[in-house]
């Protein structure tokens, strides 16, 4: 695909994010797409569609994003996003900084990497435990196992 199509591809998916639009944002991928972050660890297919539709919502409307894109190629995009939401559990809120890598192939999504730093989102999530425990293994298992184990009862439904 073109750098132009690349770029259009992306600016789709997250502007159907900010208008919580979920049929076009997982339109987006492939069907063997790859998505990866700190949260959920690595999904494959109906986990990734699940997991924007459970987040988009259970964010409702207080759900904000925004993005820019940083850098496109004839295969990749790299761009940077914000989300603004509660947190679920804890109804605090977070302003999650986030980087996301991706691979296009055939004008569809087949790898989406999203990076951010997990001490500061469990220290805006959890509030006092995030900020003692968010940069050890234990509550970044925890909070892994916890969205996995969400995202699966949600699938369900």
């Amino acid at each position: 695909m073109s750098i132009q199509g690349n770029r259009e591809l992306i600016d789709k998916f997250y502007t159907a994010f900010a208008q919580k639009n979920v049929e076009v944002m997982n339109a987006c991928y492939a069907k063997q797409a790859v998505f990866e972050d700190p949260a959920f660890g690595k999904l494959k297919d109906a986990e990734i569609t699940s997991m924007w539709s459970m987040l988009v919502e259970r964010g409702g409307n207080s759900l904000i994003v925004t993005h820019r894109i940083l850098a496109v190629t004839n295969s990749t995009v790299k761009a940077q996003w914000t989300a603004i939401y509660p947190f679920s559990k804890t109804l605090r809120m977070v302003h999650n900084k986030i980087t996301a890598d991706f691979i296009i192939e055939d004008g569809k999504i087949v790898n989406h990497k999203d990076h951010f730093n997990m001490w500061k989102w469990c220290s805006m999530a959890l509030g006092l435990p995030g900020m003692l425990l968010g940069w050890t293994g234990f509550m970044k298992n925890k909070v892994r196992k916890t969205a996995l184990s969400s995202l699966h009862k949600y699938m369900q439904k």
